[in-house]
């Protein structure tokens, strides 16, 4: 059965190109990354993140808008390697977002900074 949204679905697959779940390292990028373990995968984030931040200060400047649409999806992407790694899917992530919803941003750090000083986490 495929999974009904975009992000589900390419979870699926980064899943299915594991190591452990038989992905090749030389014929998957995905497995590739996972093979070489979390310093591969997280090294790619910051530097995703840091391709979105130029594409948005390029915007700023009469840049090409779509670019920072492009650059998000490769941080997505690779973000979502490391949300597999760890056993976590986008749906995760997604009730967290729902759990935040109608609390100010603002609001939501208070509470996070106030749990992690006691020492509770959630």
């Amino acid at each position: 059965m495929t999974a009904p949204d975009p992000l589900a679905r390419l979870a699926d697959v980064i899943e299915s190109r594991k190591p452990a779940r038989g992905g090749n390292p030389e014929a998957s990028y995905v497995a590739r990354l996972l093979h070489k373990g979390p310093d591969a995968f997280l090294k790619k984030i910051g530097e995703e993140a840091t391709e979105v931040v130029m594409a948005a200060k390029d915007a700023d400047h009469g840049g090409d808008r779509s670019k920072i649409v492009g650059e998000v999806a490769d941080l997505w992407f690779h973000c979502m390697i490391a949300l597999a790694h760890y056993g976590l899917r986008p749906a995760d992530v997604v009730a967290e977002l729902q759990r935040r919803e109608g609390l100010s941003g603002l609001e939501e750090k208070a509470l996070r900074k106030a749990r992690e000083r006691d020492g509770s986490g959630e």
